[in-house]
């Protein structure tokens, strides 16, 4: 992976963030998941698409009142991935291959945007996706990659 001199996009890698990711950092502000959420922009850049923006915030949205945090916080991670993510269309279906088919939409946005890695707390829900040339990584994983590279 590679970091950029001149702004977040023009020579950085990009990464899918699952949802898992989003919820682990609702839930606590010291673990890596979190970390990697006050970098973005900075040190990573996030593969958006449409269904991915709609599911942090569904997901987001519902963890708040179990959590009882202010939805304010949810939209601000939304607002922050608009506004540093690279939008990517998927064009193509590469389904059915993973053993959860909700995370098919995942893997299909990262081999869309030339993903890096997935970003995940379940790594064995992405196994075989190394064929694509992407990366699973845990939260742990890849703030160490970042943390790494930005020395």
């Amino acid at each position: 992976m590679r970091r950029s001199s001149n702004g977040p996009t023009d020579a950085m890698d990009f990464f899918v963030l699952d949802t898992n990711v989003i919820v682990s950092a609702l839930r606590s502000r010291r673990g890596a998941s979190f970390a990697i959420l006050r970098s973005i922009g900075r040190e990573w850049v996030p593969l958006i698409s449409v269904p991915l923006i709609l599911e942090y915030e569904a997901v987001g949205k519902r963890q708040t009142e179990l959590l009882k945090i202010p939805q304010a916080t949810v939209e601000a991670i939304i607002r922050a991935c608009c506004f540093f993510g690279r939008e990517t269309d998927i064009h193509f279906r590469l389904r059915p291959f993973l053993p959860d088919p909700g995370d098919e939409f995942l893997l299909e946005l990262a081999v869309a945007g030339r993903a890096s890695a997935i970003v995940t707390h379940n790594v064995r829900h992405f196994v075989g996706v190394e064929r694509f040339g992407i990366q699973v990584m845990t939260p742990r994983e890849f703030l160490k990659t970042i943390e790494r590279e930005g020395t």
